[in-house]
């Protein structure tokens, strides 16, 4: 590896550059900062500080081949904040907190969902490609929540299918600005690749087919929260979505939010949650329903809306 180039990954906006290049790339901060030092860091073409912070939705250039050695990746390890749920013998639930990704992937050597297990000692599914083993739905780098994870060979080939049939109840929560009009409907719009801007997703003649259902559960001057059930599950779908009618997710700088808004509020990233999981057990047939809390910064974040 001698250069990356790539959009600020969601987990990552609003982190210091030495931090976030920390955890990106596996090395020490010190590292980073001989690359900052370098000028081998830039954001949109500029040279940054390692203190600085990175923007959302800015491109991301650094090259590595700076530095005399390899770069050394870090082997998995925990990941703090990261609970587990349920787990039996053929599935593990867990809540995942912000700034970590399901798998591995290009761009991407952060924590993640897979890693943290490994590490823990729990066995999943050989089931699926090599860096996403026992995964049958993912979740966005910058969103937290519930996401099961198949340990057994029958588990995974029945979540797969129950997720391709859409009997797997995903329910999110977000706050996102205004007020939606009507309070319920559905959005029926297909999502691709931004037509400029391939980092991003948006609504397009050529994208894949998207169903995203809501409903307000309460109003406050500044911001709704909704609850959002998905039929699809599209990279960005919910975020994508509540932008296209106007109403993007508190924090989402990069589909259009307010930024003084979310700096207000202390967020560095989009205010949404799977809140709700539920599916029928693959192999006992029972089903499960899961629920997870809010966590820190986002019930600050509402507590602060519902208190202006």
């Amino acid at each position: 590896m001698s250069s990356r180039s790539l959009p600020v990954p969601d987990g990552l906006a609003g982190e210091r550059v030495d931090a976030a290049l920390a955890r990106l790339l596996g090395v020490s901060r010190t590292r980073v900062a001989d690359l900052v030092a370098q000028g081998a860091v830039l954001v949109d073409g500029r040279p940054v500080g390692k203190s600085d912070r990175l923007p959302a939705g800015a491109w991301l250039e650094v090259d590595t081949g700076v530095l005399d050695g390899p770069v050394d990746v870090a082997p998995p390890e925990p990941v703090p904040g990261m609970r587990i749920v349920m787990e039996d013998d053929d599935v593990v639930v867990v809540d995942k907190p912000v700034g970590v990704a399901a798998h591995p992937s290009p761009g991407w050597t952060g924590p993640t969902v897979v890693g943290a297990l490994a590490a823990a000692g729990h066995r999943v599914s050989t089931s699926g490609a090599a860096e996403r083993q026992g995964v049958v739905h993912r979740l966005d780098v910058g969103t937290s929540g519930l996401m099961v994870v198949a340990k057994s060979e029958r588990a995974y080939t029945v979540l797969k299918r129950a997720f391709k049939e859409r009997t797997v109840e995903k329910v999110y929560h977000a706050v996102v600005q205004g007020h939606p009009e009507p309070t319920s409907g559905t959005i029926d719009a297909p999502i691709g690749r931004h037509p400029t801007q391939d980092w991003k997703f948006a609504v397009t003649a050529a994208g894949k087919p998207s169903i995203t259902h809501y409903e307000v559960l309460e109003m406050v001057p500044a911001a709704s929260l909704v609850e959002v059930h998905l039929e699809t599950g599209r990279t960005h779908q919910i975020r994508v979505h509540m932008a296209a009618v106007r109403h993007p997710c508190v924090g989402d700088l990069t589909y259009g939010a307010d930024p003084q808004l979310a700096s207000r509020l202390g967020l560095t990233r989009q205010w949404l949650h799977a809140h709700r999981l539920g599916f029928d057990h693959p192999v006992t047939g029972e089903r499960t329903v899961l629920e997870s809390p809010y966590p820190a910064d986002l019930a600050h974040a509402w507590g602060l809306l519902r208190e202006t």
